[in-house]
């Protein structure tokens, strides 16, 4: 089993984790009724959710303090916060696609 990537983001003066996990694709699918694999390229709202599910499944997994909604964490990232954590998640995702069944690169 590979160890997901995980940054950082700050809001406010808190740091919170960010990683991609089943525990974010189940709450993004509960948040939108979408599966993560139908986001569309350019949705920054589904992106924006998407990073929020992150955060959130991060932090129950580190038992760490995460009260904000989905419009408070959006009001305190910015563009720059989300291009990183997009491209983190992102890389993520490549790599678990190039890796077969027993946790192997192809």
């Amino acid at each position: 089993m590979s160890k997901a990537k995980q940054v950082t983001v700050k809001i406010g003066e808190a740091s919170y984790p960010c990683r991609m996990s089943m525990g974010a694709m189940l709450r993004f699918k509960r948040e939108t009724g979408k599966e993560v694999s139908e986001i569309k390229d350019g949705s920054i709202s589904d992106l924006a959710v998407l990073l929020y599910c992150c955060v959130a499944s991060a932090c129950n997994a580190e038992r760490k303090e995460f009260n904000l909604t989905l419009e408070d964490f959006c009001d305190g990232i910015s563009t720059e916060d989300m291009t990183t954590m997009s491209a983190a998640i992102q890389s993520e995702v490549e790599e678990g696609a190039e890796e077969d069944g027993e946790g192997k690169k192809k």
